[in-house]
């Protein structure tokens, strides 16, 4: 009788991972199908065309209806091999905060994207060059998104093998207005344009914010932010 029923609960122990696994909270989206589906982008062109280091951004960014910082207000900045990584939750309600001066955001004109395009500055702080792209950068959205989309450039290639020039990954923290982690995602880059598209499983519209960290070995910069604005139907 032991045996039996010994059985019977490996047997089950073996079914019920398959039968109760969870679905995931966030599914990648076709960034075409966003840009037709959602009113609202995010292009960074208010600002003049000016060659990089472009302009240094040492405060907290108005853009569209959405604000953008470097980390979210509650969670600790740290330092890794040049990049910054940014843990814990949040606090409530999100809000987003700037970095040290030098060490927030710029914005530039990027050749590989032919427009205005946000970088977020690291530890070797504006304008150095090993700074554009290493940072963390915290998206706040007005209105809070089922589905969000954006366009990432990592590094440009290297022909003549000078350095490490093979693409790194970047990665989205999604929240809740009231911090709570809905997602974490890595994505690999490759080198160029990486069009990136996330969806809410179930449409469920609780994405207030984004924090986006990388990888990248020559830093990344961010442009096409799509979203939406209009209400959200059913």
């Amino acid at each position: 009788m032991l045996r039996r029923t010994l059985l019977w609960a490996a047997c089950l122990c073996s079914v019920l991972p398959a039968a109760t696994r969870a679905e995931p909270a966030v599914r990648p989206a076709d960034y075409a199908a966003l840009a037709v589906e959602l009113d609202a982008r995010i292009g960074f062109e208010a600002l003049p065309r000016r060659a990089e280091p472009g302009w240094n951004l040492d405060t907290r960014v108005r853009a569209g209806r959405a604000w953008l910082g470097e980390r979210f207000a509650g969670q600790p900045l740290n330092e890794a091999d040049g990049f910054d990584r940014v843990s814990g939750r949040p606090d409530a309600p999100l809000r987003p905060v700037a970095g040290a001066a030098g060490e927030n955001l710029s914005i530039a004109f990027h050749r590989g994207f032919g427009s205005n395009a946000l970088f977020p500055l690291g530890p070797a702080r504006f304008p150095a060059r090993e700074a554009r792209g290493e940072g963390a950068v915290a998206i706040l959205f007005d209105q809070s998104q089922r589905a969000v989309g954006l366009k990432v450039h990592s590094d440009y290639a290297d022909p003549l093998g000078g350095r490490d020039a093979r693409p790194g990954a970047v990665e989205f923290i999604l929240f809740t207005r009231q911090g709570a982690r809905i997602a974490r995602i890595s994505r690999p880059l490759r080198t160029g344009v990486t069009a990136i598209g996330l969806r809410r499983a179930g449409g469920v519209p609780d994405i207030a914010g984004v924090l986006i960290l990388n990888s990248d070995p020559g830093g990344i910069a961010i442009d096409d932010v799509l979203y939406r604005t209009a209400p959200l139907a059913g």
